[in-house]
């Protein structure tokens, strides 16, 4: 065959992917096809995923738009347990608000805020048995806060201050919890999907009842280990549940980069042969009840879940990002889904279980304590305050018994330190 170009063919070309928006455009979401509440079936938990190729399409949602509960998604909860979510959803935001606040007075380095994507955090913890273990990103602080896991901790571990039960190894907000089901959260993005999926197989192999959950963000899927993962759950019909955060946003490239002009992330179990499903991200109805039906599947041995929540990053992604520099500030006030806090409450009013003066109330309950608990822990340290635990820490806590080499390095420091008078 000849090596020289076809002269009577078109040049080759690649196609990259760019945002609807960028910064000073006008956002019209006109086209947005929310779908309709209630719409979208509810299969039987022991479905075979190559029937439900609809769903990973499809936009599950249980709240239309006046607030009521609607089809057979609908999980029909109590109103205390409503309220008990909502409440958890507003302590989520209050707390990353303060710890916001807490960076840019320079108290700590990093954050990052989940602010708007709160209902996919809080519905799991609601879902999720206490015993079974997740495996988080970076963005699912509601987790611990829902599970009752104390935020004066959690404040601690960012500030890496003497309070830190990890002794500052961690990067701020990279929390670990066992006692809350809450596997150590790490900058690798992606790496807890096998690692879940491993749980999740060694569970089974135990004969246990615990089920593992992983998270992480739409871009995440363009990893490798996303797809081993689900190339070993598939397989071994491992009982866990693949979140993928759909928040629209990677750091500062949109969702396209990783696929989403193409087809939907929810699709990406298809090939694989797991069930899956696409979920309103801002309705913690919805989002409950595909969670609590993909766990019981898992406990059933009917397999993996893999779950799609269509949701918007409405903040930054960290304290080091600014998203004006490639997206349009009009995005979150024009987010067709509107904010999963205002979604829940107005749903309570229409129960007659909700009304504005007891949210009010909630609100400033939640933001007092907030602030009590982060008073107590700044007065163990902040980033102002330098180095919080004794250098010897560094030898600590790697090896169960610690090797001949560091405790003769641990004892050189302290002799030099003391020799200089530190």
């Amino acid at each position: 065959m000849s090596d020289q170009p076809r002269r009577n063919l078109p040049p080759l070309t690649l196609h990259v992917p760019e945002p609807r928006f960028r910064p000073g455009d006008a956002v019209d979401y006109a086209d947005f096809d929310r779908g309709t509440a209630g719409a979208v079936a509810r299969p039987p938990i022991d479905a075979l995923p190559g029937g439900m190729r609809d769903h990973a399409y499809a936009l599950i949602r249980v709240l239309d738009d006046e607030g009521a509960a609607q089809g057979p998604w609908n999980p029909r909860l109590s109103a205390d347990r409503l309220r008990r979510m909502l409440r958890d959803m507003a302590l989520t935001r209050a707390f990353d608000e303060r710890m916001y606040r807490a960076q840019r007075q320079g108290k700590t380095s990093f954050y990052m805020k989940c602010t708007g994507e709160e209902a996919t955090a809080i519905a799991a913890a609601h879902a999720l048995d206490r015993g079974d273990m997740c495996f988080p990103s970076y963005r699912q602080q509601g987790l611990l806060i829902a599970r009752g896991w104390p935020i004066g901790d959690m404040m601690c571990q960012i500030y890496s201050n003497a309070g830190d039960r990890l002794k500052g190894r961690q990067m701020p907000i990279m929390y670990s919890a066992r006692d809350a089901g809450f596997f150590s959260i790490s900058g690798n993005l992606a790496t807890q999907y096998p690692q879940a999926v491993g749980f999740a197989m060694a569970s089974a192999s135990r004969g246990d009842s615990r089920i593992a959950a992983c998270w992480c963000g739409e871009g995440s899927t363009a990893e490798g280990d996303f797809h081993s993962a689900c190339t070993f759950a598939s397989v071994y019909r491992a009982p866990v549940i693949l979140n993928v955060i759909n928040n629209q946003w990677a750091i500062s490239s949109f969702s396209g980069i990783a696929g989403a002009e193409n087809t939907t992330f929810a699709a990406r179990g298809i090939g694989y042969g797991i069930a899956s499903l696409r979920v309103d991200g801002n309705d913690i109805l919805a989002c409950y009840a595909v969670l609590d039906w993909a766990a019981e599947r898992a406990r059933g041995n009917h397999g993996p879940t893999l779950i799609e929540y269509f949701t918007y990053r409405a903040e930054g992604h960290s304290t080091s990002d600014d998203p004006t520099k490639y997206r349009s500030a009009e995005e979150r006030g024009a987010w067709p889904l509107g904010d999963p806090i205002a979604r829940l409450k107005r749903h309570l009013i229409v129960l007659g279980e909700w009304d504005d003066e007891r949210h009010a109330a909630m609100d400033k309950d939640v933001a007092e304590h907030v602030r009590d608990e982060g008073r107590k822990a700044e007065a163990q340290g902040t980033l102002h305050d330098g180095l919080s635990q004794p250098f010897t820490t560094m030898f600590e806590d790697v090896f169960e018994e610690q090797p001949w080499h560091l405790k003769e390095q641990s004892e050189a420091m302290q002799a030099e330190r003391k020799a200089a008078g530190i």
